[in-house]
């Protein structure tokens, strides 16, 4: 245990995917915080097996991820948010909610995704908010929502995204047109 903790903190990256590998049974809360730190580790490997970690363990650890929202870390904040997501935690959704107007685009994109794949209807009104955001990925999460859950959506608006949309958006545009 002690050990795990160690390598989590000052192993080579290796060292942190190895064990990594081996913790997604885990439900001790000081291991499990240390796998949600490395969702902000510099090495993406490394952040990519912490979430794999997550996502894939049984136990009941939403409440950890949900506390992990309020990180100083937009990675941390953003990650929890698609781990969560991607477990199905549908409880987690309202706390989710309060990331979509988070400062860091990345994690408005992150949360506006994991809504998404929640198929947050109540999230209607922060999806169609958020097509307008100032960064395209942001927008790109949002827009995909809309299509998946088949919001409506005015011609005024999606004239509006168009302005100064990149090729990708107008694509994901004449998806809702039809």
């Amino acid at each position: 245990m002690e050990n795990i903790v160690k390598v989590l903190e000052s192993g080579s990256s290796q060292e942190k995917i190895k064990i990594l590998e081996t913790l997604d049974k885990t439900d001790n809360p000081e291991v499990l915080e240390k796998i949600i730190s490395k969702l902000d580790d510099n090495d993406i490997q490394v952040r990519g097996e912490a979430f794999s970690s997550l996502v894939l363990n049984k136990n009941k650890i939403s409440n950890i991820l949900i506390q992990n929202l309020n990180s100083t870390s937009k990675n941390i904040r953003g990650f929890a948010a698609l781990a969560l997501a991607n477990r199905n935690e549908i409880d987690s959704i309202p706390n989710i909610t309060k990331l979509a107007k988070d400062e860091r685009s990345m994690v408005r994109s992150c949360a506006i995704g994991a809504l998404g794949h929640l198929k947050a209807k109540e999230a209607k009104d922060i999806f169609l908010d958020s097509v307008l955001d100032t960064n395209v990925e942001v927008r790109k999460s949002a827009l995909h929502a809309i299509i998946n859950l088949k919001f409506p959506i005015s011609e005024d608006k999606v004239n509006e995204i168009s302005k100064d949309a990149d090729s990708e958006l107008l694509k994901m545009l004449s998806k809702l047109k039809k």
